[in-house]
């Protein structure tokens, strides 16, 4: 981590909702998801969240040997969003506390707030993550 990696920093970040982020998207196996409205899901909103951080944050790591791994959220989800609208999100690094860093988080549609959240992320050594994991699924496959 480089010493710019400090509480205060502050981002945003917009995407365009396409049809293919929508809840039958999730998990196109379940059918329960197919019958279900055609807004941003969820679990992709968790993603655009994600994905927020990491670019914020990135030039601030010894990208890619470092990178963040996502460990906790907590979220609500306020609005529902249709394709085609335009996603911004807004954050702020509020704490670095040595490899873990939390965030304040707010995304809204351009229509509605739809969601407030606080983010927790872990810096990680990529190499050994990726041996640790691999490590993991050689014990499943035997």
């Amino acid at each position: 981590m480089k010493d710019s990696l400090t509480p205060g920093l502050t981002f945003e970040f917009k995407f365009q909702v396409p049809e293919n982020k929508t809840v039958p998207y999730l998990y196109p196996e379940a059918a329960e998801l197919q019958a279900m409205p055609q807004v941003l899901a969820t679990g992709f909103l968790v993603g655009l969240f994600e994905w927020a951080c990491i670019r914020a944050i990135n030039p601030h790591l010894d990208w890619p040997r470092e990178q963040t791994v996502g460990i906790g959220i907590k979220m609500n989800h306020l609005a529902a969003t249709p394709p085609g609208l335009t996603v911004t999100v807004k954050g702020v690094l509020d704490k670095v506390e040595g490899r873990q860093l939390t965030f304040s988080l707010t995304a809204e549609d351009g229509v509605d707030k739809i969601s407030e959240a606080t983010h927790d992320r872990a810096v990680i050594n990529a190499e050994k993550f990726n041996a640790r994991v691999s490590t993991k699924a050689q014990k499943v496959s035997k």
